[in-house]
């Protein structure tokens, strides 16, 4: 199963509940939301109140990447505010094995997310733990940023790690994601599908989640 999960990073703000239902109609699978405090990432987003206002707007689970120092102590509050999928950075946790499971203990499925220099292999032990596995490939915290090549190379790796390990996990794929670059993420083994500025920055949003989904049953 492949899934297309549009950023609101790239929304338009002031109509939020439009262009979820917009991104919804068309096909969308999940709704994806950045989450950064202008510490662990230079840009500053949203917290669980616009969580809650996406939840309020959809039907589809609502996917919350923390980009944030100490996760672990707002776990709780994204999850309540309606986060079916909370995804934290390796390199901020420092027990990652213990926030896995607190996450999963609020009821929520746990992802872990890796930049673009942070190896695939640090992952190996907590395989089996993880429902998701978050490859950015661009720096995070900002949208519209070019994909970086060796990131394919990564999303090979996370599909192997997985058979290997014989673990669950979706693989999930963040930054640059476009017409352009979609095939070869597919290819390389992606299972979700994140775009922002491609969906929302475009002239028919609608038309270009479609386009998405085809490609992806090709």
């Amino acid at each position: 199963m492949k899934l297309v999960a549009p950023s609101i990073l790239s929304a338009d703000l002031a109509n939020l509940g439009e262009q979820i239902k917009l991104v919804e109609r068309a096909g969308a699978d999940w709704i994806h939301v950045d989450a950064m405090d202008g510490r662990f990432v230079p840009n500053l987003t949203f917290g669980p109140p616009v969580v809650a206002a996406a939840k309020r707007s959809t039907k589809l689970p609502v996917d919350v990447h923390l980009m944030i120092v100490e996760p672990d102590a707002l776990a709780r509050r994204f999850v309540e505010a309606g986060a079916d999928v909370l995804t934290v950075h390796q390199e901020e946790v420092v027990h990652l094995h213990r926030s896995l499971q607190n996450i999963k203990a609020l009821g929520a499925k746990a992802g872990v997310a890796v930049n673009p220099a942070t190896p695939v292999s640090t992952l190996r032990e907590i395989a089996n733990d993880m429902d998701l596995l978050l490859v950015m490939s661009v720096n995070p915290g900002f949208g519209g940023q070019s994909f970086v090549d060796f990131s394919l190379r990564k999303i090979e790796e996370a599909a192997t790690l997985r058979e290997r390990e014989g673990a669950d996990y979706l693989i999930e794929v963040d930054g640059g994601v476009d017409l352009e670059t979609i095939r070869s993420v597919r290819d390389a083994g992606a299972d979700v599908f994140v775009a922002g500025s491609a969906i929302f920055k475009s002239e028919d949003p609608e038309a270009i989640i479609k386009t998405f989904k085809e490609i992806l049953s090709e």
